[in-house]
């Protein structure tokens, strides 16, 4: 996985939810997430990007950046 920078929605807590990243040198909105999951020291999102292709965003809570996985 490669770090990366993420705009996120934070609403009732930190990085609720990603709106938009970075990702070779391209701004990419997520256009939808298609599921999410939590870890105990991470926080996941499956999404659909404005690229069409899907992802994998994976936030570490306690070092606070965040990574991505292309599927």
């Amino acid at each position: 996985m490669k770090k990366i920078d993420v705009v996120t929605y934070s609403g009732y807590k930190a990085n609720e939810r990603p709106l938009s990243f970075k990702f070779k040198g391209k701004k990419l909105n997520v256009l939808e997430i298609i599921n999410r999951w939590y870890g105990q020291e991470h926080d996941y999102f499956k999404i659909k990007a404005s690229d069409n292709r899907i992802y994998i965003l994976k936030w570490h809570r306690t070092l606070d950046f965040w990574s991505i996985q292309q599927l």
